[in-house]
């Protein structure tokens, strides 16, 4: 169920995170880092660009905290006047998969136990500054200009508990194919 009001924003923002944690702490350390073996038949049955783009669960770490990035970036600096859009230039909604990419690009380098730790702290950022907003800023529509046709609080609800609501989905499929694989 999708959150309706602050009070549910929070209560599942919090508990999809705490099960995306624990879902990552059950599987054996020297698995996390291996690299998603999706079958070619799986794949081919999907549309998402996901599925071939995040290849690990650093990816997957990476590209939740980028878009908690720019979610803290685009409200903060609205509330400064700066008047940005949500998405950063050159990129609108139909080219966020070159977006995507490019995160996972940027971040070759980056470990982990550093996707890890950036996500615990966005992830933090994000509540805090959800706590901020009453019920009607977050969830009746025409609260703020810059937030367009919908409201601020599905922009909340899509960058932490809907989001990572798919990244528990992405991880326990490619638990499913490791544990398939084995079986064969």
């Amino acid at each position: 169920m999708r959150p309706k009001s602050k009070e549910e924003l929070l209560i599942l923002a919090t508990k999809n995170f705490e099960k995306l944690q624990q879902l990552i702490d059950s599987i054996p350390v020297e698995q996390r880092e291996a690299t998603f073996d999706f079958e070619e038949v799986f794949l081919e049955k999907r549309k998402e660009a996901h599925w071939r783009r995040d290849q690990t669960i650093k990816d997957v770490l990476i590209h939740l905290y980028e878009w908690h990035s720019l979610l803290l970036t685009w409200v903060k600096s609205n509330q400064l006047g700066e008047g940005v859009s949500f998405l950063p230039e050159p990129y609108n909604w139909r080219t966020t998969a070159e977006m995507n990419r490019g995160f996972t690009k940027k971040h070759q380098s980056t470990t982990l136990r550093q996707a890890s730790d950036w996500l615990k702290e966005s992830h933090a950022e994000v509540m805090l500054l959800a706590k901020t907003f009453d019920d009607d800023q977050l969830f009746q529509k025409n609260q703020y200009s810059w937030v367009g046709n919908t409201t601020l609080g599905s922009y909340f609800v899509s960058a932490t508990s809907s989001h990572y609501d798919w990244a528990i989905k992405k991880i326990k499929q490619s638990q499913k194919q490791k544990q398939k694989q084995k079986g064969n």
